[in-house]
This record gives C-alpha cells, structure tokens and sequence, in this order.
C-alpha cells in the first residue's frame, strides 16, 4: 500500500502518519512550512493554493490511495479550493481519495445528525468546508469524506493545550457549558481513515465519538486524566458572546460504525484517568 497524507504535519496526519508506518505502508506526507519528523516518511512541501503543485506531487508519490487531513480553517483559498485541487488530482489518476470533513459544516439547527444531513453551515470554515465536499463528490463520486468533531489525543490537541492553560492561569478564558459535540480520540480517528482508505466505500462517513459533551465537561474530564484542579476551569455560555457557529451539533455516527471494525469511543471512556 503506498499511500500520500496531505497535511502530514499537523495532529491528525502525525498520527495517520504513525499508523501507516506502522503498518508498514509505503509512506508519504506533505508539509506547509516544517516536516514531520516520523522517520520512513517521504516528505513533500505542498502549498494547495498554488494551481498543479498537488499535480506535481501525486506525479512524484504515485500512491494509490491519499487522505487529505489539511484543516486550512477559513481560508478559501485552502479549504475550499485546495481540497478541489485534491480531488481533481486524484481523480486523474485514479487514486483512492479519503476526505476528511468536520462538524462546522452544520449550523446546529438540528442538533443530531447522521450521515444523510446536508451542509447548512453558518461560519466562513464551515462554508468552505462544505463547499469541499460538494466539489470531492461530484469529482471524485468513489470518495469517501469523512466528516468528524473535535480532535483528543493524550495531551497534544488544541483542547488539551487550553485546559492545561486555563487550570495554569497562564490564559484567560471560559469553556462553554452550551457549546456540545462528540469528540474522537486521534488514534480510532486515524485507524478508522486508514480503514476507508484501503476499502472500496463511497459517500459519507461521520467519525465521531459516542459522547456528547459540552467544551466545559470535556475540559473537566482532560482535568482529571492529566491531575488538574478543574474548578480552575471557568464556565460561560457562547450563547451570550458574538461567536459565531453551531451551539449544539451532535455528529450520529452509529451507520458509520456499522461499516467500520475501527471501535470510535466516548471521551468518557478514552479520557479516564489511567
């Protein structure tokens, strides 16, 4: 299996990265500004704003299959265009494609929602989001995208690094109590793309966690795992802020997980304390 990790470099790709050296898959990643340092790795700087430098890389790497884990938060330029850029690539060359998506395309209206919601985003990231995933299934209709909430690992998450601030009061801030979603540890989120990316499986896929939680109690349980006061933490609502984006968006996974042997668990269950 050869496979290319667009976005290698940040927390997700590092572990998609980590498991397919693992497995012992032939592997490349790309950059943006600094590689990753798993070694066995060949890396490739990409700049997706740039028209046919994904060309040129998929021309280099020759994978079958690649997994495009790039966040680009609201850039356009990036998210949006550069994930049609991915798509195009791949579907030239008849490489497996594995998108992952996330949870902001949703405005929360809803609530719960499974794998036939349609995007109703209402922030400029879940507008390009969503825009993505339009483009990667009408280009690239054997896709699978994978939509997905926030992102836990064992201390390296942009969560994790808040709580630790908060309850060091080295950052100022709340965690909001209205503010819910399902998160997914990085390692089932990693072996579950790497699962779809050596399947056959089309469509969408929501990978998210069995809990839903809001940012507060997420915090509380990252607290407990790592030795933390979490009284420290501070409570306050998003709905009384000017933040824009979904409150409460509830990512149904259970279809997905009926298609999957990777188990996604509860952040109940992967943040106990050990």
């Amino acid at each position: 299996m050869k496979v290319l990790i667009i976005g290698g470099s940040g927390f997700l790709g590092t572990e998609v990265v980590r498991q397919a050296t693992a497995a012992g898959w032939k592997t490349a990643a790309t950059y943006c500004s600094r590689p990753g340092s798993s070694p066995g790795v060949s890396w490739y700087r990409l700049d997706l704003r740039a028209p046919g430098h994904i060309d040129e890389v998929l021309a280099a790497v020759a994978p079958s299959a690649v997994i495009n884990t790039t966040s680009g938060k609201s850039s356009w330029a990036v998210t949006a265009v550069g994930s049609i850029r991915v798509a195009m690539a791949a579907a030239k060359r008849g490489c497996r494609l594995v998108h992952v998506s996330g949870d902001a395309v949703f405005s929360g209206s809803r609530i719960h929602y499974d794998e036939t919601c349609l995007p109703d985003p209402v922030t400029p990231h879940g507008a390009a989001k969503a825009a993505a995933e339009t483009a990667v299934r009408l280009l690239a209709p054997t896709a699978a995208v994978a939509r997905t909430s926030l992102i836990i690992g064992d201390g390296g998450s942009v969560q994790e690094h808040m709580v630790h601030g908060l309850a060091a009061g080295t950052r100022d801030g709340v965690l909001f109590t209205d503010d819910v979603r399902c998160p997914v540890h990085v390692e089932d989120l990693a072996s579950a793309l790497r699962e779809l990316a050596v399947s056959d499986q089309a469509g969408t896929f929501h990978l998210g966690g069995t809990d839903a939680l809001s940012r507060h109690e997420l915090g509380a349980l990252v607290a407990r795992r790592d030795g933390l006061d979490a009284t420290r933490l501070r409570a306050g609502r998003r709905a009384d802020t000017l933040m824009l984006g979904a409150l409460d968006a509830r990512l149904d996974s259970g279809a997905t997980q009926r298609r999957i042997r990777t188990r996604l668990r509860g952040a109940r269950e992967f943040l106990q304390v050990r």
